[in-house]
């Protein structure tokens, strides 16, 4: 069975960086299997912080249009808007598992979206939480 992931932005952010090390090629068979599984699920977070990320962030910026070019893409998967309940779920997973208020709304995106898997490199690898499974494609 083909499980439903849920991208974090430092996969996207891998993928599309032109100064990318080995983690390049390994972001992009992992998002290029999604594309082809129709798997993924984004959030609107992620690509927030994909296009500030990309645009000013990188060594080598790539240009709004492109940024806007691939965010457009990705607008075709499963996108999880950030509403009310989603950022209290987000607290309550702040604070019971003590991370990053950002990581805790990754994974209540990724909830909300009824994702098997999250994947990221930013939590340990194969921990559970919220019956999410992280998954990190660089280990």
């Amino acid at each position: 069975m083909i499980e439903k992931a849920f991208v974090d932005t430092n996969i996207l952010v891998y993928a599309h960086d032109l100064d990318g090390t080995g983690k390049r090629k390994i972001a992009q068979k992992t998002l290029s299997d999604l594309w082809e599984n129709g798997t993924g699920t984004i959030s609107i977070q992620v690509l927030h912080e994909f296009y500030v990320t990309v645009t000013r962030k990188i060594p080598k910026p790539i240009s709004i249009a492109i940024a806007r070019g691939i965010i457009e893409n990705y607008l075709t998967w499963p996108l999880i808007m950030n509403d009310e309940k989603t950022m209290m779920h987000a607290t309550e997973i702040e604070e019971r598992y003590r991370l990053s208020f950002w990581d805790a709304l990754i994974l209540a995106a990724a909830c909300r979206a009824k994702s098997e898997i999250l994947l990221t490199e930013d939590l340990s690898h194969d921990q559970e939480i919220e019956g999410i499974r992280i998954v990190n494609p660089f280990r």
